[in-house]
């Protein structure tokens, strides 16, 4: 088994899979017009920045011979808990994070929406984003590697409702769908802009006269030349697990997510960082000990006191983190599909019992 693949020859199999997989998961998008494209990338980062270097060249052709000099200030726009990959995008890009903002005067290229925000697990409107984009032209790319396996969900794909207008879509089945590390996709809508956009015509590996259909030898839309076989595993369990397999596990997350909200929400001892039912399987609260019920001046400790018991027992293991001007607050993702409604129960015990000499 070859562990690189840049055209059909070297590796076919592994092609003809990724070929067949990207055109499911643009059809799960809403992308039914059988054209498009895609590539597996090493990681949501990447595979956004993709996205990034995709709109700015739909926008100015001209950048990839010339240079950043070539064309006028770009700005991105992206919500402030958008992933820091656009961030890092934009410095790899030559755009510079400052020119990741709201400002009148620049040109903008490049709309970045998130659908399952990292913190909060929170969804963008993205019909609303859309409509701008599409007045004005932007091209609007989807963040979904967190939150875009809802797609799979019948019960939940609503959250992603306006995905079918995207340009183009990050999604990371390593993420809620359990693939193995890494695999992550960028699916763009517009066939043939990726090979425009990235192709180098390096004359050893991607001669014109081959006798096969050269849209198959995919190395020279991407960066990188020869690309890791991500494709294998997530091809294996889809066949072993099915759309409704994945369904199901997708459902389950959610719903024990639904179940630790609700055990905690009116719970004596727990505070939630934000009011409602989370959108995703994000549960932010607080733990609040008795010695810190009457103000926060402590609270910010509580947490990591919490979490390194956690660790020093074994026990369990939940992330915390300050956001904004909330102070130190648990974050509990669920995503592992062999979790159950009984670990919700010990997460809770565990939590006030290690807390309550707190």
């Amino acid at each position: 088994m070859s562990p690189r693949r840049f055209t059909y020859e070297v590796a076919p199999v592994f092609v003809l899979l990724e070929y067949v997989t990207l055109k499911k998961m643009r059809e799960i998008i809403g992308w039914h017009e059988g054209r498009g494209d895609g590539i597996f990338s090493p990681g949501g980062a990447i595979s956004n920045m993709y996205a990034m270097l995709l709109a700015r060249f739909k926008m100015f052709p001209e950048v990839k011979e010339k240079g950043m000099s070539s064309v006028p200030r770009l700005v991105a726009f992206t919500s402030e808990h958008s992933h820091f990959s656009i961030k890092k995008g934009a410095a790899a890009l030559g755009i510079g994070t400052e020119s990741v903002i709201c400002i009148k005067g620049f040109v903008p290229f490049f709309v970045s929406a998130t659908a399952g925000t990292t913190v909060y697990g929170a969804f963008d409107p993205l019909i609303a984003i859309s409509d701008i984009c599409r007045k004005y032209n932007i091209w609007m790319h989807v963040d979904g590697a967190w939150g875009g396996s809802l797609l799979m969900s019948r019960r939940h794909r609503w959250k992603l409702d306006g995905v079918e207008r995207a340009n183009s879509v990050t999604w990371n089945p390593h993420k809620m769908m359990s693939v193995p590390l890494q695999c992550s996709a960028l699916l763009v809508r517009e066939e043939g802009l990726m090979q425009n956009c990235n192709q180098m015509h390096a004359c050893y590996l991607f001669q014109q006269d081959k006798q096969y259909d050269l849209s198959y030898d995919t190395g020279d839309k991407a960066l990188q030349c020869g690309r890791h076989v991500d494709i294998f595993k997530l091809w294996l369990m889809w066949r072993a697990k099915g759309t409704i397999g994945f369904e199901a596990q997708i459902d389950k997350c959610l719903e024990l997510s639904e179940y630790l909200y609700n055990k905690i929400k009116d719970r004596e001892g727990y505070q939630m960082v934000f009011d409602g039912k989370p959108q995703h399987t994000n549960v932010c609260f607080w733990y609040l000990p008795v010695l810190v019920w009457n103000g926060d001046r402590l609270l910010f400790q509580v947490a990591p006191v919490i979490k390194a018991r956690m660790m020093e027992y074994g026990t369990t293991m939940v992330s915390y983190q300050p956001q904004g001007d909330k102070v130190n607050f648990f974050r509990m993702v669920i995503s592992n599909p062999a979790a159950t409604f009984e670990d919700i129960d010990f997460l809770i015990e565990e939590i006030e019992r290690l807390g309550q000499d707190l």
